[in-house]
């Protein structure tokens, strides 16, 4: 069991509280985004992230649809999310405390490529959830210690120690690394139209003809393939832009139109929802 302190107790007697985040980039690790919390009530809609989630549930019950099934990670359990799976989050009883990173695919190819001297492309973990308590240990040390700031280089060692060792017990080690599998034609040009054109106004029976196939024929192959409606996938790549545009220190108010946003309060609603942050404290924790 992982020993937890205790200011992360989760009882009946918190549920007035309000929800509890914290979010920390570290540049020097590719600007990995890193992200503490204890959610009592915030419910995430399904959503997809760009990056990996990989994280420990440290009390409560952590629950969320994940192809098609309901998964509970308890205290001390590893989450093992690939870019661009379709899930959700929510409370499962009192609420929940985790800890999260979110490392991209090319940043995590640079470090298997390091470790094994060659080429590999990205991991595929195997199951969103893993019992492997000594390697929660192991990440719940980094993470600490990334927040700290103090010990970079005990958190640098045991970061890295991590992700090798979690490709190698839960991805099925470099061996089975293999890159980004295809996807029809059709949802690879309207993934393309959608983003050419973010910013503007678009409806199904313009992407059908994009994807030369009739509407409801495109929303079954493009939920087929990533788990998300057309529109779905749109927001989410608006978000995902979103949050790029104040990394690079972008303002909320100048943001949500170059998104594709009907308003500032439009996009703070969508933010929120997939990363439990307003757009504002998303920027205020990056400074």
């Amino acid at each position: 069991m992982l020993q937890l302190p205790p200011s992360h107790s989760i009882s009946p007697a918190s549920l007035a509280s309000e929800d509890e985040t914290y979010f920390w980039r570290v540049s020097r690790h590719a600007d990995l985004d890193c992200f503490t919390a204890t959610f009592r009530r915030h419910v995430f809609p399904p959503h997809t992230h760009a990056a990996y989630v990989i994280g420990v549930t440290l009390d409560g019950i952590h629950s969320y649809m994940h192809k098609g099934v309901r998964v509970r990670c308890h205290p001390g359990t590893i989450c093992f999310i690939n870019p661009d799976e379709v899930h959700d989050g929510s409370p499962d009883g009192h609420g929940y405390s985790y800890r999260m990173t979110y490392p991209g695919p090319d940043f995590l190819s640079a470090i298997l490529s390091e470790a094994s001297g060659r080429s590999v492309g990205a991991p595929r973990f195997r199951s969103p959830t893993i019992d492997d308590p000594a390697l929660a240990r192991t990440f719940c040390t980094a993470h600490r210690a990334l927040e700290g700031a103090e010990e970079a280089l005990l958190a640098d060692e045991k970061l890295i120690g991590f992700y090798l060792a979690a490709v190698e017990r839960h991805a099925g080690g470099l061996p089975a690394l293999v890159a980004a599998g295809s996807e029809p034609e059709a949802v690879s040009r309207t993934k393309d139209h959608l983003i050419a054109h973010m910013s503007e106004a678009t409806d199904l029976q313009t992407l059908a003809r994009q994807a030369g196939l009739s509407a409801w024929h495109l929303i079954r192959v493009f939920r087929r393939a990533t788990g998300l409606t057309p529109h779905a996938w749109l927001v989410d790549r608006r978000v995902h832009h979103a949050r790029d545009l104040l990394r690079a220190g972008g303002r909320p108010t100048h943001i949500a139109a170059q998104c594709g946003f009907a308003d500032q309060a439009h996009l703070t609603r969508a933010f929120k929802a997939r990363l439990g942050v307003t757009p504002g404290q998303y920027r205020t924790l990056l400074n």
